[in-house]
């Protein structure tokens, strides 16, 4: 395996912050390494230096003769006046890099829906994001450092990505490096993590980087197995890491599936870890707090005006969804499909068309919006002050918890609890304002990308903190892996005006999206209507085709409420034989229901589009 680039005993300074001190690192042909750590560690650095784009303060860095290196930057450095196909092809005619099927990959995965002679400044940050990725993974790189790659991509778009950096660099051609925090990217992709310690404590100690073999599975059971040895008490084993590994092991098998992950030793660290949440316990809570009715969409319509104010665009059609006490619902679907404004349905910030929403008497809800502008006004406040004017203790999993414990377990040491929040950063405004919202004691919790600006660790201690939380919870996010550990059920909003339940979680979504590209291109490449022997549906045909498969979506979601409760009571009555039989019976019935309704739904969907 060659050798390819590497730090020789790195140390850089930045201000009062030792960032790295005497690394070294090597990256051989064939790697695939994933970079986490704390925000403000010095994994974007790191990157820097890797690329010679900084210089170490102390030590060096050494690449091969004639390595072709290239970084995305975190920083977007498109120049105005210039098409996107001159930032991503520069002078190249359109035939010399279509005929190159990589190519011709990397424009379907990430520039199908943008115009190539679009002028770049007039781009959304996304759509930058995007184009700037391209131009570099088209380009031929011995070895690619990508900054936070899945920022602005959808739950398809990080999906494309991990696929075709497998392809890329599976076979021993070049190297990859990636900061991200989207852990199923990181499991998916990598075949080894760097861990960025930073400065210890907040003073000039510190810096290292830890090397860990296999993916991010295998990286948090390292890391438990290393808290594990070092725990001189009982207390010790009751941490954020050990249990992420029981979701880890309990989630599903892609989680587990890669060789390196010693099952062994991860069935021995959780042989005593209870589930990530009581369900059964959390829904009586809930059902005590909130009532039997708690949001009913029925029948809504939404329309919006188009770009062009020539006409109005559908986003939701004929939507029927019923949220019930301790529902914990995840939200998917294509940019700009409706799932925002879906939230703000549910909130009653936006009015439906027709139809309407129905909301319980002791509903309390409240929103945790993608740019957290409401701390705006409370700027001149310490971060532990903001959640102490909400409430000064509070329950959490059983426990009471102070303001300041609170502030403590989502990451905020002794001195960023008494910063003032108009110089907190983006992740930790995110962290306070959710904070915020949990010790207001809500009942409905809506989170719009609640994942932005947070590392790995945080974002354990965000689930560990929701997995306690009783009401209802609603999570729209491009973060696969967020939605799978703290949702129970997924829903997708495909663009086509319907709302879909997803038995299958997102892996069903992204099958539906696969099909619906596979239905567009054969429409595309289809003769002129009139030359076969087929007819389209009509508008009718389809209009009644979406009200079937909403209907058997309904059912589906009552039969599989059913199948919870009839678990629940065979678990109540493990000792009657004879009642357990009884229930397994309507068991077996529900799950024959359930069976034919989803043959039905794959059929009715194939018209509904």
């Amino acid at each position: 395996m060659a050798h390819l680039l590497g730090l020789d005993a790195v140390s850089l300074t930045v201000g009062t912050r030792t960032l790295l001190e005497d690394v070294s690192l090597g990256l051989d042909d064939g790697l695939r390494v994933g970079v986490v750590g704390p925000n403000g560690a010095g994994k974007s650095t790191l990157l820097r230096l890797l690329a010679r784009r900084q210089a170490p303060d102390a030590g060096r860095v050494t690449h091969a003769g004639g390595l072709r290196v290239g970084l995305l930057d975190q920083r977007d450095e498109l120049p105005g006046g210039t098409t996107i196909r001159q930032t991503v092809h520069g002078t190249d005619e359109t035939h010399e890099w279509a005929r190159d099927a990589r190519i011709r990959a990397v424009h379907a995965g990430l520039l199908g829906d943008l115009d190539l002679d679009a002028d770049v400044a007039t781009l959304s940050g996304g759509q930058r994001r995007r184009v700037a990725l391209a131009a570099l993974l088209v380009e031929d790189h011995d070895v690619l450092l990508l900054d936070e790659p899945t920022n602005h991509l959808d739950v398809e778009g990080v999906a494309w990505l991990a696929e075709h950096l497998q392809e890329r660099f599976g076979g021993g051609s070049g190297a990859l490096v990636v900061v991200t925090h989207d852990r199923w990217f990181l499991d998916a992709v990598c075949t080894r993590m760097w861990e960025v310690t930073g400065s210890r404590h907040g003073d000039r100690r510190g810096g290292a980087v830890r090397p860990y073999e296999g993916g991010y599975a295998a990286y948090v059971l390292a890391r438990a197995e290393r808290a594990r040895q070092a725990a001189v008490t009982a207390e010790k084993r009751d941490n954020l890491l050990r249990k992420e590994l029981a979701w880890l092991r309990r989630g599903a098998p892609a989680r587990t599936s890669k060789p390196r992950f010693r099952l062994d030793a991860a069935a021995a660290l959780i042989a005593d870890e209870p589930p990530p949440r009581d369900s059964l316990e959390l829904a009586r809570t809930a059902t005590a707090r909130l009532g039997k009715q708690v949001l009913d969409v029925e029948d809504v319509t939404v329309a919006v005006p188009t770009s062009d104010g020539a006409g109005e665009r559908v986003l939701l059609d004929d939507v029927t969804w019923r949220l019930g006490p301790g529902d914990r619902f995840g939200l998917v679907g294509v940019n700009g499909a409706g799932k925002t404004t879906l939230l703000r349905l549910l909130t009653g910030d936006v009015r439906p068309r027709s139809g309407r929403v129905r909301r319980g008497k002791t509903v309390v809800v409240a929103t945790l919006s993608q740019d957290v502008t409401e701390l705006d006004e409370l700027g001149g406040l310490r971060a532990v002050e903001v959640v102490e004017r909400e409430r000064r203790a509070t329950q959490v999993g059983g426990k009471e918890l102070t303001a300041a414990q609170l502030v403590e377990r989502l990451g905020f040491a002794r001195e960023r609890a008494q910063t003032l929040v108009r110089d907190l950063s983006g992740g930790e405004r995110r962290r306070l304002q959710l904070l915020r919202l949990l010790v207001g004691e809500p009942n409905v919790l809506l989170l719009d990308e609640p994942t932005n600006d947070l590392d790995t660790d945080t974002l354990a201690a965000v689930e560990d903190l929701l997995d306690g939380w009783p009401g209802t919870l609603v999570v729209v996010s491009h973060d696969r892996y967020l939605l799978e550990r703290v949702c129970d059920r997924q829903w997708a909003l495909l663009g086509d005006g319907a709302l879909r339940d997803l038995p299958g979680g997102v892996e069903q979504y992204l099958e539906l999206r696969r099909a619906a590209t596979r239905s567009t291109a054969v429409a595309d490449d289809a003769p002129a209507a009139g030359a076969d022997d087929g007819a389209a549906p009509s508008q009718a045909e389809v209009r009644a085709a979406r009200k079937e498969v909403a209907r058997i979506e309904r059912r589906l979601q009552r039969i599989a409420e059913a199948e919870d409760r009839l678990h629940a009571r065979m678990a109540a009555v493990a000792t009657d034989h004879a009642a357990v039989l009884e229930l397994d019976a309507e068991a077996r019935a529900l799950a024959a229901e359930r069976e034919q309704l989803e043959e039905e739904w794959l059929q009715v969907a194939e018209v509904a589009g």
